[in-house]
């Protein structure tokens, strides 16, 4: 509980490790919000299906908040967004550059109410660098996850976990800034990376599990375990390097 979780992927795809966190934590029987940036919610209802796990369900009994960035954006911009209960919309940055109401939005999805019974508050985000795209500032960003860690993690005792794309060639430096600082705070960092080999049908990439035993201030080093990983139809195969089943 408190911790910090960065997913962070490069040259690949790093969408499966957020449907394993959403349905790992619906089923642990936690509150989850889910800023969902990227997807619709079809997608991510499908995917979850496949898991075990029925988002709709877990709307329906209040353990799942789902928000639509994709849907509420279009309605947003073409005016036809409507105000529930008189409170503004969470996209309203886009015009305003102000990321507080997102934040008023994960605080009040979050706070337990006195019938709640879930075990604990989780913030899922995907995709981080999207709000960069729709023109908030690094520091807003920055800012905004800043303040979720004090309510989610500190106040209520819960997690985030957040996916961020990341190129290291690439010319995006506000992308790149938030990303780096993030690291920086993250408890646990799961970078996935393509191949630099290219392309492989036996082996998709390569992920990077970051423990950060710095930040504990125990003065021992950050514990570093790396992997290559297959993604099949309901599942990902985790092996050590060149040790892939079309190898041996």
């Amino acid at each position: 509980q408190g911790k910090f979780t960065l997913l962070r992927d490069t040259r690949t795809d790093g969408s499966f490790l957020v449907h394993h966190f959403l349905s790992f934590y619906l089923r642990a029987g936690c509150k989850v919000c889910f800023v969902a940036l990227l997807q619709s919610f079809s997608h991510y209802n499908i995917v979850a299906q496949k898991l075990g796990v029925s988002l709709t369900a877990a709307k329906e009994r209040g353990q799942l908040v789902f928000f639509e960035g994709l849907k509420s954006c279009l309605d947003l911009l073409f005016g036809e967004e409507e105000e529930q209960s008189g409170q503004p919309s969470p996209l309203q940055f886009i015009s305003t550059s102000d990321l507080k109401a997102l934040f008023d939005f994960v605080r009040t999805s979050l706070t337990p109410s006195g019938s709640d019974s879930w075990k604990g508050p989780v913030l899922l985000v995907d995709d981080l660098s999207i709000l960069l795209s729709l023109g908030t500032t690094p520091v807003a960003v920055l800012d905004f996850i800043h303040y979720c860690r004090v309510v989610v993690c500190s106040q209520l005792q819960g997690n985030i976990v957040v996916l961020v794309h990341s190129n290291e060639d690439s010319e995006d430096e506000e992308n790149e800034l938030v990303v780096n600082s993030l690291c920086h705070h993250s408890d646990l960092i799961l970078w996935v990376e393509g191949l630099a080999t290219g392309f492989c049908k036996d082996v998709h990439g390569e992920i990077k599990i970051i423990k950060r035993l710095s930040l504990e201030l125990t003065g021992e080093q950050d514990h570093v375990q790396i992997y290559q990983y297959k993604i099949q139809d309901k599942n990902v195969t985790f092996f050590a390097r060149g040790l892939s089943a079309a190898v041996l």
